[in-house]
C-alpha cells in the first residue's frame, strides 16, 4: 500500500479519523462531534468539515462504525448503507472499504445487504485485533464517551465470548456507560450527599462530564455533547446541574459539597467499571501475564482501576510507532479509527 490511509469510526455522536502515511506514521488525529441522531445531513457536515480540514482526496479510507444503530434508522441496514454511502459521495468509492469485523474488509461498492451485521457496531474488534497482533495478553479496555468495551486476549488469540451488542452485552464486554454523554441517573439511583445516604431524582439532570468536569479530569477537547440543559460547560454550570438530583439548593459558596460528591459519583461510575473488569479477568487461564490497556477518553479511569486491580497498564499509544502526545486528541483517544487505518494499510 503505497497510498495514505484514512481510518474513520462513525458514531453516533461523533466522528473520528486517524491519518497514516505511507510508512504507517501517524499525521493527524481528529475527532468531531456528529449527533447523527438527528439525521444524515449531521454526518454529511462533519466529513465535509474534516475534508476541508485535512487533505484526504488522494487517501485510501478505511471505515467502521457504530452510527447505524441511532434511532434516524428503522434497522441496522439501513444504516449501514446509509453511512457507506455518505462516506462514497464525499471521497472516491472506489478507494473506500468497509470493516466487517473477521472477514476483514469489503469493498464499498460491493457490500450487500447480507454484509450489514458483520459491519454494524464492529469498531472494538477492529482495536482488538490490533491489540493482539503487538500484545501477547491483555485486557483491553476502551472507555468512551458513552460505552466501554472490556475485551481479553490470551496469546495473542481474541478470547471473545460475544460479536453482537446483544451478545456483549450479555457477556458483560460491552458495558452502556461513559464519561461524557451517560447520565448520572444511570450510574446512581442512590449516593452519598452531604453525610446521608440518599435517593437521587431519576430525571435527565446532569450527565457524567459534569461529573468529570467538578473532578478535573475531562479534557476539554473531549467534552464535545451538549449539556443536560443545554447551559454552558463551566464548573460552575455543572454543580448546579448536579445539584437537580439532589433536591438540595444550589448555592455557589457550597463548592466542596458539590465536589464531593462528584468524587462520589466518580468512585461509583469507577467501581461499576472495574467490577466488569473483574469479570472478564476471571476468565483468563493467564492473569499474571495480563495487562490492562487502556483506550478511549476515559482512560484515566482504567489506568485506576489497572492499579486498584494489581495488573500493569498500557496505553494503547504505547503499541504504536512514536507519536506526539501532546495533542488534544491522540490516537487511544480515536482508537478503532487508528486500528481501521492500521489493518487496512498492512501495518498491524
Amino acid at each position: 500500500m503505497n497510498k495514505q490511509i484514512a481510518g474513520w469510526d462513525i458514531g453516533g455522536a461523533h466522528v473520528k479519523l486517524a491519518l497514516l502515511d505511507e510508512t504507517g506514521q501517524i499525521q493527524a488525529i481528529a475527532q468531531q462531534a456528529c449527533p447523527l441522531w438527528k439525521g444524515v445531513d449531521y454526518l454529511h457536515r462533519a466529513l465535509a468539515d474534516l475534508a476541508g480540514q485535512f487533505d484526504l482526496q488522494d487517501c485510501q479510507h478505511a471505515v467502521t462504525m457504530t452510527g447505524e444503530l441511532v434511532d434516524c434508522f428503522t434497522s441496522r441496514e439501513q444504516g449501514v448503507d446509509a453511512i457507506v454511502q455518505a462516506v462514497c459521495e464525499h471521497f472516491i468509492a472506489e478507494r473506500v472499504s468497509v470493516f466487517a469485523g473477521l472477514r476483514g474488509f469489503l469493498p464499498a461498492e460491493q457490500i450487500q445487504p447480507a454484509d450489514c451485521m458483520d459491519i454494524a457496531s464492529a469498531n472494538w474488534l477492529a482495536s482488538l485485533l490490533l491489540v493482539a497482533k503487538r500484545q501477547p495478553n491483555a485486557l483491553f479496555v476502551d472507555i468512551g464517551s458513552t460505552t466501554t468495551d472490556i475485551l481479553l486476549v490470551e496469546n495473542h488469540q481474541l478470547k471473545v465470548q460475544g460479536f453482537t451488542d446483544y451478545q456483549r452485552l450479555v457477556s458483560g464486554e460491552l458495558v452502556y456507560t461513559g464519561i461524557v454523554r451517560t447520565a448520572v441517573m444511570a450510574i446512581a439511583q442512590e449516593a452519598e450527599f452531604n453525610g446521608q445516604q440518599m435517593g437521587l431524582m431519576a430525571e435527565y439532570f446532569a450527565t457524567m462530564a459534569d461529573v468529570y468536569r467538578l473532578t478535573g479530569d475531562l479534557n476539554e477537547a473531549h467534552d464535545q455533547s451538549d449539556t443536560a440543559d443545554g447551559a454552558e460547560k463551566s464548573v460552575l454550570a455543572s454543580a448546579r446541574r448536579l445539584s437537580r438530583l439532589t433536591g438540595y439548593e444550589f448555592a455557589e459558596g457550597d463548592h466542596a459539597l458539590w465536589l464531593a460528591f462528584a468524587r462520589h459519583l466518580k468512585t461509583k461510575h469507577t467501581s461499576k467499571i472495574s467490577q466488569a473488569c473483574v469479570r472478564q479477568l476471571q476468565r483468563a487461564e493467564t492473569r499474571s501475564a495480563i495487562k490492562l490497556v487502556g483506550a478511549g477518553v476515559g482512560r484515566f479511569l482504567a489506568r485506576d482501576i489497572a492499579r486498584d486491580l494489581g495488573v500493569d497498564y498500557l496505553d494503547f499509544t504505547d503499541l504504536l510507532p512514536s507519536i506526539d502526545k501532546t495533542e488534544a486528541i491522540d490516537a487511544a483517544d480515536c482508537a478503532p479509527a487508528a486500528a481501521v487505518a492500521y489493518l487496512a494499510g498492512g501495518f498491524g
